[in-house]
């Protein structure tokens, strides 16, 4: 029944009961985390340190699972404040002051950097965190790698293409014929994309379309078909340029310099092609920014006003997921997410949408 709260209550009476070590207790704490209940699982978690205390074997990895359950909670809500984002981080310094950087707690220090670089905004402390993490002995090459690749990332927003596509092209070399290396040569390509190396970027698009992840498979394809419709014989490349660099500068987080290029493209190039990609580039920025009513209206322009072009199914699956996560208005989210697999059954979305929508009518969901 995904009864979270009750279920804790029955398994910690069978807990004491049985005189256990709190695995029971743990293994519901990851059930609930897994069903995005972050609250029933942090009680869970926090309920085995409090009672098992640091002779259990679940000790650290309680402590562990319940900071990722708390910053999940936060970022993953969008609701959110500064305030609330420094005690999340005081949270993950006493973490690692009392069990210290080394490869058991790597995963930690990536997901403080994430913090610092994708929601404080401190960039340098970011890289400095990965920096020193991906030099940790013994550690785990998977994590290794995703230390690499975030870190790739950091250095992009900064900036610093040279050592992102350095490190990008390490872990490709490395993971080839795995998720993790079609994930690096992913973002190498998207890389090559941002600087204007289309063709570069459009044929590793096309190789990666037939990767195993569907998320990169879809993704690839998405962007090998934007360039193709955008970079024909008869097109210059200017406004796919100043497209693409707003792009880059929404990654980096400089939102202001996004509307001001896009502003630019518009003024340029009035009624180019680029008109719904332009629109939706905005409203993006403006659900990353949590301003929510004026994201609604401009993918709302795009459904109205653009429904045969590239983004319309684009535009209506984030304005579902708005309605469904942000503006709590789940009759709209489940209307629109019927329309995307009836209207746009070849839609990447399509899948997804079926799934969402059944889930908001109260079906049972295997």
């Amino acid at each position: 029944k995904k009864d979270y709260k009750n279920a804790l209550r029955q398994v910690k009476a069978l807990d004491r009961r049985l005189k256990e070590n709190g695995g029971r207790i743990y293994r519901l704490a990851e059930i609930a985390a897994n069903d995005k209940d972050y609250d029933a699982a942090i009680v869970a978690y926090n309920y085995i340190v409090r009672e098992k205390g640091k002779m259990s074997s679940y000790y650290i990895e309680s402590k562990r699972e319940s900071l990722t359950c708390k910053r999940k909670k936060l970022v993953e809500g969008f609701d959110y404040t500064d305030q609330d984002l420094k005690t999340l981080e005081a949270e993950y310094q006493f973490f690692l002051n009392e069990f210290g950087k080394r490869k058991s707690t790597a995963s930690i220090v990536a997901e403080l950097a994430d913090l610092e670089a994708f929601y404080l905004n401190d960039l340098d402390k970011a890289i400095f965190l990965l920096q020193e993490m991906i030099e940790y002995r013994g550690l785990n090459r998977y994590i290794l790698a995703k230390g690499k690749l975030s870190l790739a990332d950091f250095y992009l927003m900064k900036g610093e293409v040279w050592e992102s596509t350095l490190l990008y092209s390490q872990v490709d070399k490395e993971f080839k014929d795995d998720i993790l290396g079609h994930e690096a040569r992913f973002r190498n390509a998207k890389l090559s994309y941002y600087s204007g190396d289309y063709q570069w970027a459009q044929a590793q698009f096309d190789i990666l379309k037939a990767s195993t992840s569907k998320l990169i498979a879809n993704d690839a394809l998405d962007l090998s078909i934007f360039i193709m419709d955008n970079l024909g014989l008869d097109t210059i490349a200017t406004p796919i340029m100043m497209y693409s660099n707003a792009e880059l500068l929404v990654f980096q987080n400089r939102f202001e310099d996004a509307f001001i290029k896009l502003d630019s493209l518009q003024t340029m190039f009035p009624g180019h092609t680029l008109q719904d990609d332009m629109l939706y580039l905005e409203a993006n920025i403006l659900v990353k920014k949590r301003e929510y009513q004026k994201a609604e209206t401009i993918y709302q322009k795009i459904i109205n006003e653009h429904l045969e072009e590239i983004r319309a199914d684009n535009a209506m699956f984030e304005l579902a997921n708005l309605y469904e996560n942000q503006l709590n208005n789940l009759e709209k989210a489940q209307a629109l997410y019927e329309r995307i697999f009836i209207d746009f059954s070849g839609s990447t979305f399509a899948v997804e949408s079926r799934k969402r929508f059944r889930k908001l009518r109260g079906d049972t969901i295997q």
